[in-house]
């Protein structure tokens, strides 16, 4: 059968009819394992209890890993491969595991999505989300602040599959429209970015994509759904690094993407060919640690909040990037999507520049000098030999990556600990 498709991906025969109106079955959310998301629930009782798994042999409380590669075949399941609903049947893990269903419902409930699928990395997330997206000599509009794993596959790889890539200002609604070609399928951002935290206008990025029929696909990892839930604005799909504030102790390595079942069909086509899938194990890891994702969260925040604040006022800090600091850039914006809350994640230029910002993070206590972010414990980076070294000096200047930046993930201890901290060390600077 010789098929074609449009601008949204609609898949007609040669005959001209559509396919998808042919088919007998509907799609439907999940896939589940029948699993109750608490969707009348509160954020926190939706962490705890949606998406768990009763066996109902064993009456265990929580679900069990099933740490098995391939399930029993059936008549039924056969029939689900011939009419196109494989992805509704156990068959093989990589295909789909109980252990799978139960994270994806349980992040599917925080999201406010119909489907979710976890990968074995954030980045593994990324490029299954963007290349279900794009096809052959399609053009896609994106930041020039990327987390540099994103940066390198764009700049990269992309063009070896005669696609294009052009970079503007995330925080110019302008700039990216005027970005836009007549190829075109798919605004990509950062809600908020790595390391500045320039926030995204996504009210707006969504009222460009169904103006020009695009896509539009948010890397929503420094936010999560708990600070700000994307897809209710209209975006596409969203996607979260699991290593981060989902999993919350870095202890795994994981990511998910969430949007519509249909828009997730695609994407879990293409996790099969990228084979990303995440192992039972590590989906067993990040279920447990998402029951405490909503409390965990609300004290980064208030840490942060409070941090931020010590900060700012602090003679040798130079400069600070926080969503909810007065000095911040974009307040309007950050108050009208944020609601009030903001995120863990901070920067923050050092007077004395890097030899001043290494020494800060060489003899701090509490924050670990470390790579990643969204750990219970505090985290900190340089971003231009960590997050962003793969850019060059004049890159990284054009974003704005100054002499002496650091950037922070505060973590849940004790604010007046980590306030002293910081405090002990910048007085010997």
């Amino acid at each position: 059968m010789n098929e074609c498709f449009d601008d949204l991906g609609k898949e007609h025969r040669a005959d001209g009819s559509m396919w998808f109106n042919d088919l007998k079955r509907e799609r439907q959310n999940g896939p589940s394992l029948t699993t109750n998301r608490y969707e009348s629930c509160d954020f926190s009782t939706k962490s705890v209890h949606s998406g768990q798994y009763d066996d109902p042999l064993t009456k265990a409380l929580g679900t069990p890993i099933y740490q098995s590669s391939t399930f029993y075949l059936s008549e039924g399941v056969y029939d689900s491969i011939h009419e196109g609903s494989a992805r509704d049947q156990m068959i093989y893990t990589r295909y789909g595991n109980p252990s799978q269903w139960a994270v994806q419902e349980k992040i599917s409930a925080l999201e406010n999505a119909e489907s979710t699928i976890v990968f074995a990395s954030g980045m593994s997330a990324i490029s299954s989300a963007i290349l279900s997206v794009l096809e052959k000599s399609s053009h896609m509009v994106t930041s020039r602040d990327l987390y540099g794993g994103t940066y390198n596959l764009l700049y990269e790889d992309l063009q070896r599959f005669g696609m294009s890539v052009s970079y503007v200002s995330p925080t110019d609604i302008n700039e990216i429209e005027a970005a836009i070609q007549e190829d075109t399928k798919l605004l990509y951002f950062e809600s908020l970015t790595n390391p500045l935290l320039k926030m995204v206008p996504v009210e707006d990025l969504v009222a460009l994509g169904k103006k020009y029929k695009l896509r539009v696909v948010i890397d929503n990892t420094f936010l999560t759904p708990y600070n700000l839930r994307v897809l209710d604005y209209g975006v596409d799909l969203v996607i979260n690094s699991g290593t981060k504030y989902l999993g919350g102790h870095s202890d795994i390595v994981a990511g998910a993407v969430s949007g519509s079942r249909k828009l997730m069909d695609g994407v879990w086509g293409q996790m099969l060919k990228n084979g990303g899938s995440l192992d039972p194990h590590a989906c067993f890891l990040l279920e447990r640690s998402l029951k405490t994702f909503a409390i965990r969260m609300r004290t980064h925040n208030q840490n942060a909040k409070e941090l931020a604040v010590y900060l700012e006022n602090h003679p040798k800090i130079k400069r600070i990037y926080y969503p909810g600091s007065p000095s911040y850039a974009q307040t309007e914006l950050a108050a009208k999507q944020l609601n009030g809350k903001c995120s863990g994640m901070m920067s923050f230029e050092v007077v004395g520049g890097n030899k001043a910002a290494h020494y800060l993070l060489d003899n701090l206590k509490l924050t670990k000098q470390a790579t990643s972010l969204g750990g219970v414990e505090s985290l900190g980076s340089l971003p231009y030999n960590t997050s962003q070294a793969s850019l060059t000096e004049n890159q990284q200047k054009e974003i704005g990556i100054n002499e002496g930046l650091v950037r922070l993930s505060v973590g849940i201890e004790d604010i007046e600990d980590l306030k002293k901290d910081f405090e002990r060390v910048l007085n010997t600077l």
